[in-house]
């Protein structure tokens, strides 16, 4: 037997029906061939025999003759006071917003809605705070700052660049979303599940630093330890020495330290390392993980290797998540230094608002 044909015009079909017809066939030996010729959902038994009725009664065009229909009630004033009500409340529902025009159905109501005005339903998505006007305007000024040196020394400054952060590593840790998607149908009687993830109990804390060329320095802290401010002294002595090992010349150009505003970071004992250091220390504004390299750029690619993995023992884990940052080719870091410039020029077109992507 050979493959049905995929592709087809509906005349096609009916074309056959009446040559098929016009030689007697009967309507169900009709249905059957054209079924094996084109598929089984070609067209319904019952619409083959309407059709070879209406051959059988002198019909000749193949094709569906055009509905007049009954007129449109939708106009153009319609149309505006719909509108009008979407804007007045964008949360209505469809159902809700029909009841305040009962003389259409729902689904025109609908059909006015997205077809022709447009408007697509979109969810509220997660933001790290709300930000004030004051939050806001920190964020423009940070983004001034970044983008006229940047326009001044260009490449440069980037190459100035050291960022780091802190963040938990679990000993088990879940897959995200997006890795435990399953391909299927929409009436597959299994669907995927999944309960929703705890925090285990095992687990470390690292700070992880690194520039436009790799990683710098990764210091794990000791088990139920958190970071305070002489810890993170301590981390910032160690990350010193691993600048002048790894990274030869880049103390003499004047290291550009961007970290987040938390307290160990801020704190008097901190400020004071850092200017013996005489590192310049780029003012993040708060409540920006979107401007900050390690929150949108590393740590989120390491969460993803993370949700598949499983860890017994502390060195384990050390080993595991240093592995895997070296192992990181050397345009990843790069690229996670450069999107800076794009988020922070997004930042300031959008007002100081939260930057996506």
């Amino acid at each position: 037997m050979s493959a049905a044909i995929e592709s087809y015009a509906s005349c096609e079909v009916r074309a056959v029906i009446r040559f098929l017809c016009a030689k007697n066939h009967k309507p169900i030996e009709i249905y059957r061939q054209i079924c094996e010729v084109y598929g089984q959902g070609v067209m319904s038994e019952g619409r083959v025999r309407q059709w070879c009725i209406d051959f059988k009664n002198g019909r000749t065009n193949i094709h569906n003759e055009e509905r007049s229909g009954r007129p449109t009630v939708v106009t153009d004033e319609l149309v505006a006071k719909i509108n009008e009500k979407v804007r007045e409340n964008r949360r209505f529902t469809i159902t809700e917003l029909s009841e305040h025009f009962p003389q259409i159905s729902r689904s025109l109501v609908h059909e006015i809605v997205v077809g022709k005005l447009g408007y697509h339903k979109f969810c509220a998505r997660w933001v790290p705070k709300l930000l004030t006007e004051d939050h806001k305007q920190q964020r423009l000024a940070a983004a001034l700052n970044f983008l006229e040196a940047y326009e001044k020394n260009g490449n440069q400054l980037l190459e100035r660049i050291v960022t780091g952060d802190e963040t938990w590593v679990q000993y088990v840790n879940c897959e995200t979303k997006r890795q435990s998607m399953e391909w299927g149908h929409t009436n597959s009687p299994n669907k995927p599940t999944k309960c929703l993830p705890s925090w285990s109990g095992r687990k470390i804390m690292a700070t992880v630093f690194w520039d436009i060329h790799g990683v710098i320095l990764v210091d794990f802290l000791e088990r139920g330890q958190t970071i305070n401010a002489e810890r993170y002294c301590e981390t910032l002595r160690k990350l010193r020495r691993a600048i002048q090992n790894k990274r030869r010349g880049k103390l003499s150009e004047k290291v550009l330290l961007i970290h987040d505003n938390a307290r160990p970071h801020t704190a008097i004992h901190t400020r004071e390392l850092l200017e013996g250091f005489r590192w310049e220390v780029f003012d993040h504004p708060p409540y920006s993980p979107d401007l900050a390299p390690s929150d949108f750029h590393l740590f989120p690619a390491m969460k993803t290797w993370l949700a598949t993995q499983r860890f017994d023992t502390d060195e384990e884990l050390h080993s595991g998540v240093n592995q895997w940052l070296k192992s990181q080719a050397a345009d990843f870091y790069r690229e996670g230094i450069e999107k800076l410039v794009p988020r922070y020029d997004k930042c300031l077109n959008l007002n100081g608002n939260y930057v996506e992507k």
